[in-house]
């Protein structure tokens, strides 16, 4: 057989798999056949038994010599030095047709600094030029793919449109930036595909769902799926012009898991974003909260992990629908003044094999270590913050859910699992840093560096942390050595603030310092008071269900805790079915117990929550100067005897003063005194006692003072102290 001028060998390498540099012998080069100069065109067609190269000015045809049965086919043209356009077609056995563009005719679609920033490690939008791109090159319109994997020795785009066979569309590689990319003429949007990827330390070829897939199967199918994301239909202008980062606003956060919040009845399906859309921001709006804070929402296999076990980082999960949907969301949130925070997990990711794990044949992602790379408490695999890969994986996705879909802020998933090399590890378990210390110097780096981008980027955006040590300046500009989140979580005013109410209240007075304590800290970061979805799982209760006491404190205890929580310095979240005293405790297999609603002492629960986010919204004390102590002053903590803590709340400039008091035992006191700043008539604004929620509605609602110091004021009232209630007391203008 006549070979013409093809290396039999690097032939082999590719009907085989094996060819490393696919575009430096398939398509069209300058060859040379014995004495005569000219080009030659290569392609590999398996199942082909017949090509032919189309000249596209000439419309002329030439048919290819078939060099392996495999479908190799070639062509040489003596006497050609220019380059020209063309197509190929292909003849299969059963004499079906196959007209294409040769991906191999394409220079490469990436621009150079692209190329030069990702190598820097600096790429803040990769989604940009990474993943799969619809384009339309010279007319022609197809689908460009890119990924990285710098130790893979081939790469393969596959897909129906190849009979997911490898072999099909091998790609090329920029060995500097370990970067793989093909354009692939005439695919479209809604396109399956996978990266075929061989590795030296594997002995056979496996597939990998893209990195940056905009969109995939719904599980358990793991296929990414090639979807436009630049043409959504926003008209949330207004509120991204306006919105910011909220330190004298009011933030009230409704924390969601959109697969369990509603359920179909007829087939316990999931609500889809659109009937979300239709239920859940009109319930969100009618009982006054001011953000809605998604638990994950990108791409996971398994739902028992909520989301925190992530494949698609870049994909809206399609449990609830296609990305369009998804971005209709979040604008309608914008429309009826709601805003959106999205659950984002930087500090670890699953194992599934068609994931981010040994993706390229090597720990890519993650540490190849297990003392660095396993994180034993969720069998997960961590980020190497180190590597430019994972550098700018993680922040160009950070960007990516703020700059595509519109989101307000992100609150960064277990940061303490991220700041410390000995988490949940014992002794001998973990390698210290440079140091010889515990901090993770690359994880602290990126936190920062994530921080400063998106505030950047995206002026009134917020972050927060999930943070549950005592690392300082959390919340604090990287300027002044902080990490620069706007906000952290308040993780031991969650846990001291519980473990008191589940107190007996005849025994309450010998934990009152549980409550008290958080006021030594309380300004020391930007908190967020959270009464989130971890503390209702794993057998530790519902809200409702870890209060002491008959039928009716055990209500009366909750509605006291929330009004504890929106009096209490530091911005509010509430995760569903708190607002409605759910008995059981959170599942994300089944959807809230709306059913209790039925119940007026559970609807009196969510009355009581639409009525204090009102109040807390419209009054200016309670969220205008949250982070210092300025906007709060002690009327008395040291009624212990009688479970009583009361205090003030300031606006700016002391302009607006509010009295909390709570009374955390069932005992009614008739003649309560406290002292106040100002002589005339006090008014109760708000009461968790008030028989609209359930309560007994005890006591008179206006007070006027008395003269005489007293708690170092120079007035006071004596009013009537319901049982477990908090109130709320205003001085009358």
């Amino acid at each position: 057989m006549d070979y013409q001028i093809t290396n039999k060998d690097e032939m082999n390498a590719l009907i085989y798999g094996n060819h490393g540099n696919p575009f430096a012998f398939l398509g069209m080069h300058s060859a040379k056949k014995g004495s005569k100069n000219g080009l030659v065109v290569r392609t590999f067609k398996p199942g082909a038994v017949k090509a032919f190269l189309n000249e596209t000015k000439k419309k002329s045809r030439k048919e290819m010599i078939l060099l392996d049965s495999n479908g190799f086919f070639e062509v040489f043209i003596p006497g050609r030095k220019k380059k020209f356009e063309y197509d190929l077609t292909f003849i299969f056995e059963n004499g079906d047709e196959f007209n294409t563009k040769d991906p191999y005719s394409y220079s490469s679609l990436i621009d150079e600094f692209d190329l030069q920033i990702w190598g820097e490690g600096n790429h803040r939008r990769a989604y940009e030029f990474m993943g799969a791109h619809v384009k339309e090159i010279d007319g022609v319109k197809g689908v460009h793919f890119v990924v990285a994997a710098p130790s893979a020795s081939r790469v393969s785009v596959v897909g129906s449109f190849s009979d997911w066979d490898g072999r099909h569309y091998p790609m090329r590689k920029h060995f500097d930036q370990g970067i793989w990319e093909i354009f692939i003429p005439g695919l479209d949007e809604n396109v399956e595909y996978k990266y075929e990827i061989k590795s030296p330390s594997a002995s056979l070829p496996f597939l990998k769902s893209d990195p940056y897939g905009f969109f995939y199967e719904k599980r358990p199918q793991t296929a990414s799926i090639v979807k436009k994301i630049d043409n959504f239909n926003w008209t949330d202008n207004e509120w991204i012009t306006n919105r910011d980062s909220g330190f004298d606003k009011p933030m009230s956060v409704y924390e969601v898991h959109l697969g369990s919040w509603k359920r179909h009845k007829t087939d316990d399906e999931f609500y889809s974003y659109d009937e979300l859309i239709e239920h859940l921001i009109p319930y969100v709006k009618e009982n006054g909260f001011t953000h809605i804070e998604l638990m994950p929402v990108s791409e996971h296999p398994y739902d028992p992990s909520w989301g925190y076990q992530v494949t698609g980082y870049f994909a809206p999960t399609s449990r609830f629908g296609e990305p369009e949907a998804f971005a209709r969301f979040v604008n309608e949130c914008h429309v009826n003044n709601i805003g959106v925070i999205l659950d984002w997990v930087p500090a670890h990711f699953t194992k599934d094999d068609h994931g981010l794990r040994n993706f390229d044949g090597t720990a890519l992602y993650e540490h190849a270590d297990p003392r660095q790379g396993e994180h034993k408490d969720w069998g997960t695999k961590i980020f190497n913050f180190g590597r430019d890969e994972v550098k700018n994986f993680l922040i160009s996705n950070a960007v990516f859910w703020i700059d595509k879909y519109h989101i307000d802020g992100l609150r960064v998933d277990a940061v303490a699992s991220m700041l410390y090399l000995d988490y949940s590890r014992e002794e001998g378990e973990w390698i210290p840093n440079k140091y010889g210390g515990r901090e993770n110097l690359e994880a602290i780096a990126f936190l920062k560096r994530f921080n400063e981008v998106v505030h950047e980027e995206f002026p009134g955006i917020i972050t927060l942390a999930e943070e549950s040590t005592s690392w300082p300046l959390v919340s604090k500009p990287t300027y002044v050595g902080g990490l620069g989140f706007d906000y952290k979580w308040n993780m031991g005013w969650m846990n001291d603030t519980l473990k008191y109410f589940e107190v007996d209240p005849l025994f309450r007075k010998y934990h009152q310092n549980q409550l008290t304590f958080s006021f030594i800290y309380a300004f020391s970061e930007n908190f967020m008071l959270p009464f989130s979805h971890d503390e209702v799982v794993h057998m530790k209760k519902s809200l409702l269900d870890k209060m002491p006491g008959d039928l009716w404190q055990r209500y009366a205890n909750l509605r006291l805790l929330y009004t504890y929580m929106y009096c209490h310095p530091g911005k509010k979240l509430l995760f569903m079915g708190g607002e409605i005293g759910q008995w059981r405790e959170w599942s994300e297999a089944r959807e809230l117990d709306w059913g209790v609603l039925d119940d007026p002492m559970h609807s009196g629960v969510l009355n009581m929550v639409r009525d204090i986010n009102g109040i807390y919204k419209s009054e200016n004390a309670l969220f205008e100067v949250d982070y210092d102590w300025s906007g709060f002053q002690w009327i008395d903590f040291s009624d212990v005897d009688n479970s009583v803590l009361s205090f003030l709340r300031f606006s700016k400039e002391k302009k607006e003063a509010l009295i909390c008091f709570f009374n955390f035992t069932p005992r009614v006191h008739e003649n309560y005194t406290i002292g106040v700043p100002e002589s005339g008539t006090y008014e109760v604004i708000f009461s968790s006692d008030s028989s609209k929620y359930g309560g007994s509605e005890y006591g008179t609602k206006e007070f006027t003072t008395n003269e005489g110091e007293w708690h170092g004021q120079p007035y006071n009232i004596t009013i009537q102290v319901p049982p477990l209630a908090g109130v709320i007391i205003k001085k009358k203008q």
